[in-house]
């Protein structure tokens, strides 16, 4: 973004974002989640870190310009998963995830997709329960800013589109899930870093 806007328009919109952006610099719902299978997810995180140097390559192969979009909760391990195949590191990770208890590597994506999808929207629900009213306010004032142009306007809106849209993917998660992970959240936290 180039050229002045209000400075309370970006401190609403970068409070906004950042609270999002923090949390993350890292199928069917048939059955719930159990104790043991989040505490072996986790543990396969914490492992497959331990690896994270013979990925060195194929993170920067995966690592996309950062055009300020925001991941889609509900498969977020799902589309990095789609991302891997091909590569050597798909079938080190699989013997990996395999040692922890799940079937595959689809199984354990799959698993992480609603774990991660539900530790989001308790950590949204914890640390600013008001973050939808604070962004539909700041949406108002960049499309009422004066000092944008319609460039600027247009990028700031499409940023503000892609959080409103990750925090209702996150809002989505099915209760049960939330339930299960919320005693996990320390461990979550430890294991990304966060």
């Amino acid at each position: 973004m180039h050229g002045p806007f209000p400075a309370s328009l970006h401190t609403a919109v970068i409070t906004s974002l950042f609270t999002l952006f923090a949390l993350f610099s890292t199928g069917t719902q048939a059955q719930g989640l159990s104790d043991r299978v989040i505490s072996s997810f986790i543990d396969s995180l914490k492992a497959a870190e331990q690896l994270s140097s013979e990925f060195d390559d194929l993170s920067d192969e995966m690592d996309a310009p950062n055009d300020g979009s925001m991941p889609d909760f509900s498969s977020m391990f799902s589309d990095s998963l789609s991302e891997l195949e091909g590569h050597q590191a798909y079938g080190k990770l699989e013997d990996l995830v395999q040692d922890h208890g799940f079937g595959s590597l689809e199984e354990w994506a799959t698993t992480g997709d609603r774990i991660f999808q539900a530790w989001m929207a308790i950590e949204m629900e914890q640390q600013n329960p008001a973050a939808r009213q604070e962004m539909d306010a700041a949406m108002a004032e960049i499309e009422n800013s004066p000092h944008m142009t319609a460039e600027q306007r247009a990028q700031m809106r499409a940023m503000m589109q892609s959080a409103m849209g990750a925090m209702e993917s996150a809002s989505n998660a099915p209760p049960a899930d939330v339930e299960a992970v919320r005693p996990h959240v320390e461990a979550l936290r430890e294991a990304g870093n966060y």
